[in-house]
Formats: C-alpha cells, structure tokens, sequence
C-alpha cells in the first residue's frame, strides 16, 4: 500500500485531470443515438481489436495507455508513436489460444520522421483454421461420404495507419489512426471496416504520465456479405436454420482514462512503476467492475519493477466482473497477468502469461514478443 501511496500521490495531480473528464464525457455523449438499434450495435463487434500487442503490456493487464512509447503505441496510443527514438521500430507477437486451435499474429512498423512527428504502420490477425465443412458431408442419395468434408478459415484482420505529433504544448502529445478492417469466414461470408481512434498523452516532468484514447471515435462501421452455394442454402434450409443476410454491424466508441507514476527506489536504477486504465465502454451495461444502463468502466492495474531498462518484472489485474454462485451469492472475480522482460542494445525480448477471456474458464497462455530499433542504413542519405 505504502509502493501505491507514493506512486499515485493525487495530492500532486493538476487541473489537466479535469481536462481529461471534460473529454471523456463528450465522447461518451456521442454514441447515445445508436443505441436504440440492437442490430447494427452489438455489444462485443470487432471485440478481437481488444485482445492486446505485446507481451510487456499482456503482462501488466494492458494498462499502459499512459506509459506506452514504442512502435506498440500504434495499437494502444497512436500519441504515444513520439517516444520511438530509432528510424525504424519493429514490433513481433504471436500467440496461441485454447489449445492452440486460434492463432494470434502482430506486426508493427514504426518510424521516427522528424523531432516533433512519428508514423506508424500494424496489421493484426486472429483466425481458427482448418475448420471442418460438414455441409456436404451427405450425397443426394443419403450416403455419408468423408471424402465431401472440405476445411475453411475464420479470420480477423486489421491494418492501423498511425501517426502522432507534438504540440506547442509543452508534454502533449497527439495522435490518430485508421484503420481498415477485413474478415472472413472461407467463401461463405467477407466484412469490410473503417473506423478512426485519437490519443493523447500528457507528461509532467517525468513524473506523471496520462493518457486518453477514444477507440473508434467516430463508430466503426462493418459491411457483410454473405455468398452461399445453392447447395449450402438447401442443407440450411432443410436443418431449420436461417439464411444469413448482408447487413451492417457497428462498433460504438471506447474511452480510455489513463494515469501512470514511476519511481526511483535507488540511486543505481531500481525502479517501480504503476498504471491504472479505466475502459469506458459506452453500448450498455456489461457484466465490469463498475455498470450502467449508458455506459460501464472496466478498470485495469499494472506495475513494474525494474532495474535501469535492463530487466523488468511486471504484474497486472484486469477483468474484474462479479460472478453469481448456484445459491445466488456473488464473488467479484479477477484475472492476474505477470510477465518479465529483457532489453539487450535494440532488442526486447518479452514474456507474458496472460489469458484473453475469464480466469476461472479459459486457459492461461505462453506470449513472447520482440521489439528492435533499427538505426539508419549508412548508405541511405
């Protein structure tokens, strides 16, 4: 407790605090019109874009929104791009959820332009492969036939065009991105997104950080269209089920409220560090620490220690939600993270042991991720 005090001593916060929840309330105020219509808001579209990149921020339950500042920004804070300091920031992350059947890729490319400017460039990928097609298993004469089973992909995909700037300001940051969102369930069904996030970042002498970000500030719009065979529509058909239609899905905006503190416990590099990140959701009630009928907060806690960027351990929680036993009582229920990570010249090696779902069902995995700051080629002018 004493490590949290002095961590987040709020006694030394300032009025852009206010500023911040001035913000945040506007943007909250904006998707209230689209929430009458269920069936272009669902309540967890494109919900793969909140998984997470990067093991360092997966081991500290994703609460660096204030504190991020490498080619990951592009992803968590577009604002946070300023902090690359290579000509080239490469970022690497593959992962593998329940038993290895969804595969979870990240590339991220991040380049320094000038003093006061950055730019950013990731492409995501959640997919299942190799899915059994079992529509066909039976011939017109009611033979079963495994040699009419085909297989079929499912896949997310995702690319962030980012960039951040300074402003006149001293310690604000600002960035954006857009992003284009593509998905695929084999050749029955393909979506296509746009959608725009805004950032910004505010440092206070090294000491405080924060950091707001408005996830698909303007709704995010998913067109589908849907492609059956003639024979994919009779077996539907013939089992009760009804033919897909194309339509629209749409993604109403998030907000998250950030505030990071970092200490030094010794003169020779030892360090600690803490941020806490409250996810505003604004499609109803969710089943988070913190509910309503407009919007819900879900809030995430990350520390670190760390020895002068050499070596850092990292602990988080998020996913705090109620849970309601057989005999009606309810027990508030968490998610841990911890992870660790080496920083060797340019290279970043991280690990995280994490999970994407409720701690008590889903099964925890193994994340490593690279970073590596290139420097100019000679030969280029």
């Amino acid at each position: 407790m004493l490590l949290l005090r002095s961590l987040f001593n709020f006694e030394s916060m300032t009025s852009f605090i206010q500023q911040f929840i001035i913000i945040l309330l506007i943007f909250c105020q904006l998707p209230l019109f689209a929430q009458d219509d269920k069936t272009l808001a669902p309540k967890y579209s494109n919900e793969f874009l909140s998984i997470g990149v990067g093991a360092d921020a997966l081991g500290m339950a994703n609460a660096v929104v204030a504190q991020t500042n490498n080619v990951n920004s592009g992803y968590w804070n577009p604002a946070g791009l300023i902090g690359v300091n290579k000509w080239l920031d490469v970022g690497l992350m593959h992962a593998e959820f329940f038993a290895g059947i969804a595969k979870y890729d990240y590339l991220g490319l991040a380049h320094r332009i000038d003093d006061r400017s950055a730019l950013g460039f990731s492409v995501l990928r959640f997919a299942v492969d190799d899915i059994p097609n079992t529509t066909q298993l039976i011939d017109n004469l009611g033979n079963i036939d495994y040699d009419r089973i085909t297989t079929f992909t499912a896949a997310d995909y995702a690319f962030l065009l980012s960039y951040a700037r300074k402003t006149k300001i001293e310690g604000l940051n600002v960035g954006g991105n857009f992003k284009v969102i593509y998905r695929q369930i084999g050749d029955f069904a393909k979506s296509y997104g746009f959608g725009l996030d805004a950032g910004a970042q505010y440092h206070i002498k090294n000491k405080w950080k924060f950091g707001l970000v408005a996830r698909d500030v303007t709704s995010t719009f998913n067109a589908w269209v849907f492609s059956l065979d003639e024979a994919t529509k009779e077996v539907f058909l013939a089992t009760g089920n009804a033919l897909p239609e194309n339509g629209l899905e749409l993604t109403l905006p998030r907000v998250i409220l950030a505030g990071y503190r970092k200490i030094d416990i010794t003169k020779n590099g030892l360090y600690a560090a803490a941020e806490v990140d409250l996810n505003i959701t604004t499609d109803g009630r969710r089943n988070v620490l913190v509910k309503s009928g407009v919007f819900s907060v879900d809030p995430h806690v990350g520390l670190a220690v760390g020895f002068k960027e050499f070596v850092t351990v990292r602990a988080g929680v998020s996913n705090m939600q109620y849970v309601k036993n057989f005999d009606d009582t309810e027990v508030l229920n968490v998610q841990p993270n911890i992870g660790i990570g080496l920083n060797i010249k340019n290279f970043h090696l991280d690990y995280a042991f994490t999970d994407i779902g409720d701690a008590s069902v889903a099964l925890y995995s193994h994340v490593v991720s690279l970073r590596i700051g290139l420097d100019k080629p000679k030969n280029m002018k």
